[in-house]
């Protein structure tokens, strides 16, 4: 199985930024995690990061392609205004799951709206860095 996970703008400084809100462990560090828990389910993994909205669907785009089965991903800000990533995950007929790792409904009142959720199977939220490896083991079993 073949799964896409994304992560939008500021996630590489995980460990730098908000460290109340987003924890201490490194954006290093959670994709490590990320490949570990993979290859405990059996999947083929691949981490892309980009703070830029274009990159972010150029890769949505080229997993239509690439034989991704699954899509999970944290659009960070875009999640709350990118109608673009919105309609790029649309376009794209495969599982998707999207991650936050803060709660985003207990934040401000900009954050409890979602744009991107509707074209997904499922939101994880408020779960830190394990919401990752909860969205792996549910796109498991939607890949099945």
């Amino acid at each position: 199985m073949k799964v896409l996970v994304m992560n939008g703008p500021n996630l590489n400084f995980l460990g730098i930024r908000e460290k109340g809100i987003y924890g201490e462990e490194s954006y290093e560090s959670l994709c490590k995690q990320i490949q570990k828990k993979a290859a405990s389910l059996g999947m083929e993994v691949t981490i892309f990061q980009s703070n830029s909205e274009g990159g972010l669907i150029d890769r949505i785009q080229e997993a239509y392609t690439d034989g991704t089965q699954g899509i999970i991903i944290n659009p960070g800000a875009y999640t709350h205004y990118s109608y673009a990533i919105r309609d790029a995950l649309a376009s794209i007929q495969i599982p998707k799951i999207e991650v936050h790792i803060s709660n985003v409904h207990q934040r401000e009142e900009f954050r409890h709206q979602s744009v991107t959720a509707p074209v997904c199977n499922g939101q994880i939220v408020g779960m830190g860095l394990r919401g990752y490896d909860f969205a792996l083991e549910a796109m498991q079993e939607l890949v099945k």
